[in-house]
């Protein structure tokens, strides 16, 4: 048992590696979370870079794994109650900087699941951006994530 689940954690790492990239749009260090194997929404978190010379924007995402895969924030309200709302003009990403996608804050939010997401699956995902279309990526399930990346933009170096 133990060696299974040190071999999972292995693929996992090797599968969050490698950068995914098209037309100058990247994306790096991408998982996804559900809260169980009955759960009917999950999200993905990643940081997406913006190699190009133009601002671009994520403006959907699609995914056969949900009925629907929107893209979310957190926001406060006046009584101090933290929602998730849908980010309905999408995401800009400046050219040569990127954005971190994570939890407490931007997120792409899968709702209504297609079927149960387990520890080590792989999910794909459709990027959308305004000016460099479409990006395929394919994003690993990680239940025992415990790290808490960036939740605001950060830039490249």
């Amino acid at each position: 048992m133990l060696i299974a689940r040190t071999l999972v954690a292995a693929a996992l790492a090797a599968l969050a590696v490698p950068a995914v990239a098209h037309d100058g749009m990247a994306v790096r260090d991408a998982y996804v979370r559900v809260s169980g194997p009955s759960a009917k929404s999950g999200a993905a978190f990643m940081v997406i870079e913006n190699h190009r010379a133009i601002d671009d924007r994520l403006i959907a995402a699609r995914s056969d794994a949900a009925e629907r895969l929107e893209i979310h924030t957190h926001t406060q309200d006046d009584a101090g109650v933290m929602r998730m709302v849908e980010i309905e003009d999408g995401i800009l990403i400046p050219a040569g900087e990127e954005h971190a996608l994570s939890r407490g804050g931007d997120h792409l939010m899968f709702l209504g699941l297609t079927a149960p997401l387990d520890h080590g699956d792989a999910v794909s995902v459709t990027l959308i951006f305004e000016q460099s279309g479409e990006l395929e990526v394919e994003i690993p399930v990680d239940l025992e994530r415990q790290d808490m990346p960036a939740q605001r933009p950060v830039h490249s170096h």
